[in-house]
């Protein structure tokens, strides 16, 4: 019974700790209905890059959380739960935080545009439109700036 509860814990980190590569095809809830610029350009460069993962602390503390529970049915007594107990928290929060690291690190690409005015800039996003080099693309800038393939009139 207690396993099923760290594993169920443990899950839990996992599932609180996963996040895809950046996407200009995913907006979060608070990004609909919200407007954004939109200028043309063109792709000049792109090269694959590493997103790093978070630390945001879930990790951490359900790492802690499971180890702690985990070591306190160790020992005999009540002095060894308690620093079973804490030395659970301390394994489990530092194993949590690694494993945090390593469910939300990923890869993208990093876009070099040249706009149409003359000014270059960089993007890093998925390119889970195969966007190559020499495309047109569409420049979406509000909180975050996305690149989408140019499919308008010319």
């Amino acid at each position: 019974m207690r396993l099923r509860y760290l594993s169920l814990m443990f899950a839990a980190v996992l599932v609180a700790g996963c996040q895809s590569s950046p996407s200009a095809s995913s907006y979060q809830r608070n990004q609909a209905m919200q407007t954004s610029s939109v200028s043309k350009g063109k792709i000049v460069s792109l090269r694959d890059v590493e997103i790093s993962g978070s630390q945001s602390g879930v990790g951490l503390g359900a790492g802690a959380v499971a180890g702690g529970v985990t070591g306190s049915y160790l020992g005999g007594g009540s002095r060894a739960n308690i620093l079973g107990a804490l030395g659970g928290a301390v394994l489990g929060g530092a194993a949590g935080a690694v494993a945090e690291n390593a469910v939300t690190k990923g890869t993208a690409v990093e876009f070099i545009v040249q706009k149409d005015n003359g000014q270059t800039i960089a993007v890093v996003q998925a390119n889970e439109q195969g966007l190559a080099i020499g495309e047109r693309v569409l420049i979406l800038q509000g909180g975050d700036t996305r690149l989408v393939r140019d499919t308008s009139i010319q």
